[in-house]
């Protein structure tokens, strides 16, 4: 990724996406009160597979569509951990869409275009994939569920 994008952590601490080179990661926008928010539950299987071999997961919570993350970070991080017990971490609540988007997520979808060739988010839990070198490499829908990705995971993470 040629930029080095500063991306804003839930405790409000930033973090380089720099930090994160040699690693394969996987960037979804999340809520808490979404039909999709069991995937939370998946995601945290990933990243207690893959963490430990170059995975890492970067949850960015998103009220965009249908208000369903009202809350403010603590609530989120208290929500995914009683209820899921993610341990991956939790970025601050960020607009994947429209004037104020998130210049990092403005980049994921000018790399890879959703359906019929749109930029746009259209909802909670689209995922991205991050290839060791910074390449955006796939995007996928709401629809899909975190573990359908395992192989597209272990090809990126292997040597």
């Amino acid at each position: 990724m040629a930029d080095n994008f500063i991306l804003k952590q839930a405790d409000g601490s930033s973090a380089s996406f720099d930090a994160y080179r040699g690693k394969v990661i996987l960037v979804v926008n999340t809520a808490s009160k979404c039909g999709f928010t069991p995937q939370y539950e998946g995601l945290e299987e990933l990243y207690q597979e893959y963490k430990d071999k170059g995975l890492e997961i970067l949850a960015f919570p998103c009220n965009q569509f249908g208000a369903q993350e009202p809350g403010d970070a603590e609530q989120i991080k208290n929500f995914c951990t009683l209820n899921y017990d993610v341990s991956f971490p939790l970025m601050q609540k960020i607009e994947v869409n429209g004037d104020n988007a998130d210049p990092f997520w403005e980049h994921l979808k000018s790399k890879q275009a959703g359906l019929l060739g749109s930029r746009k988010i259209k909802w909670n839990f689209t995922k991205f994939l991050i290839d060791k070198q910074g390449n955006v490499v796939a995007r996928h829908g709401p629809q899909v569920k975190p573990l359908t990705l395992k192989k597209d995971i272990e090809a990126l993470l292997a040597p």
